[in-house]
């Protein structure tokens, strides 16, 4: 998806990058504790020592996450107890409408490392079958692909603040109870829990592919993009071309896996357009090529052409 805007020249301020709603999405998802949360609320697991207990994560900093989440939106505490008083974490409407992203994220798993055994993979619509969630046009109803739409600054265009330092850097926590021994969790926490990895995926989808153009998008640190670039290229979503010799200068440019991404991203952005809205409008706005209305994607089981909620979906029978 090319980026169409046409938004003044940056002001001489390096604190300020390019506002976009997936980076806004990004900034309050794009953490593995974070996704971890989210993965088991819609388990619906609600109470703190059933987070703690299926997470393992310290109680200072799980509680800190839980804030985060609360602070934004997208948690609600309620009280299940008077006395003494006890409270549970339920998604708000805000959370609910996370359900799609996630359905993205099973779709990407199911097309490139199907695994029958995974429940995720084998979730069944109300039409009785086992199904994949497929991104389709909400006004023609065709499938919808990053080649098929094109972005045009919004009423929202302009610069957002760059994303603050965090005081940890990237999580190295290998598997375990982060991921729960699931592979389809640690591939999701590689592309989206970690902020500036998921970052640099959705600026490629603006059309960015020289290292200059995502650090001046981007506002990130040389090193630190020169790391994600790196891992990015050994996940298979990104590779590299030589577009200069002497010195070597190098084009990063979306893979087939990777460009399958985009209903992830696209998702991104349109939760970040109904949620994170700074009271202007949306940043882009994008439209579906083929039938020239501005996008608004709908999500269907493939085998019946219904949409899909978290409503009318339920866990297949063991393998």
């Amino acid at each position: 998806m090319a980026d169409r805007t046409s938004i003044p020249d940056r002001p001489p301020l390096p604190q300020l990058i390019q506002a976009n709603s997936a980076t806004r999405a990004l900034n309050v998802l794009g953490d593995r504790w974070i996704l971890m949360i989210l993965y088991l609320a819609f388990q619906r697991v609600r109470r703190f020592d059933e987070f703690q207990g299926k997470i393992g994560l310290a109680r200072s900093l799980l509680i800190g996450r839980l804030r985060r989440l609360q602070a934004v939106g997208i948690l609600e505490k309620v009280r299940y107890r008077e006395r003494p008083i006890r409270e549970e974490y339920h998604l708000s409407e805000m959370g609910r409408d996370l359900y799609s992203l996630a359905l993205m994220i099973i779709r990407w798993e199911k097309r490139w490392f199907y695994d029958a055994a995974d429940p995720a993979h084998r979730l069944k619509h109300k039409c009785g079958h086992e199904f994949t969630p497929e991104y389709r046009c909400g006004h023609c109803g065709e499938l919808v692909s990053p080649r098929d739409v094109y972005a045009e600054a919004g009423p929202g265009a302009g610069y957002d603040p760059s994303l603050p330092p965090r005081a940890q850097r990237r999580s190295s926590v290998p598997g375990g109870a982060l991921n729960q021994g699931n592979p389809m969790l640690d591939r999701a926490f590689q592309v989206l829990g970690d902020r500036w990895t998921s970052h640099v995926i959705a600026s490629a989808f603006m059309g960015r592919r020289r290292f200059n153009d995502f650090q001046n998008a981007l506002g990130v640190a040389p090193n630190i993009l020169s790391d994600r670039l790196s891992r990015l290229v050994e996940l298979g979503v990104l590779r590299r071309e030589l577009y200069q010799q002497r010195p070597d200068r190098w084009e990063y440019r979306l893979t087939d896996e990777g460009r399958d991404l985009y209903p992830l991203i696209a998702e991104l952005i349109g939760w970040g357009d109904r949620w994170l809205d700074d009271g202007k409008g949306p940043p882009l706005i994008t439209y579906h090529r083929t039938c020239g209305h501005r996008l608004a994607a709908k999500v269907t089981c493939d085998q019946c052409g219904e949409v899909v909620d978290a409503f009318n979906v339920t866990p297949s029978a063991p393998v």
